[in-house]
């Protein structure tokens, strides 16, 4: 499993989903230009991760990883959840982490890193499948 390290050396600025954190933690090689990349995310994403991780590991070993993504939590308003909910209106499927993120992404200007079938055509998106 990857570990997150000296974060901020790229220029571009990426809202990663829970998806991509999940391939990030498992070293997936196709995420491997993200893993020293300026990122942000959600603490909803956070707390997808969490309960996920800990389907799949000890409760320690997930608490750990969130820990590490805690540094990279960007603040959510109003405004984000009022977008998000209009998208999700539209777009059922999404969750509502994912709808959240994607507000927030556009918001500040970053590309929504994930892997989640149903962001592939949208905009704003650097889409990465296993």
């Amino acid at each position: 499993m990857k570990e997150i390290k000296n974060r901020g050396m790229s220029e571009e600025l990426y809202f990663l989903d829970t998806y991509a954190i999940f391939e990030i933690i498992k070293g997936n090689p196709q995420y491997e230009k993200y893993f020293n990349a300026n990122i942000i995310t959600t603490i909803f994403n956070l707390a997808e991760l969490n309960y996920n991780l800990k389907k799949e590991m000890t409760g320690e070993m997930a608490d750990k990883y969130t820990e590490d993504y805690f540094n990279f939590i960007i603040q959510v308003t109003l405004g984000d959840i009022k977008n998000a909910m209009d998208l999700k209106t539209k777009h059922r499927n999404l969750s509502i982490p994912d709808a959240i993120g994607y507000a927030v992404a556009k918001r500040c200007n970053a590309k929504f890193l994930t892997g989640d079938d149903d962001f592939e055509h949208f905009d704003n998106v650097e889409f990465v499948k296993k």
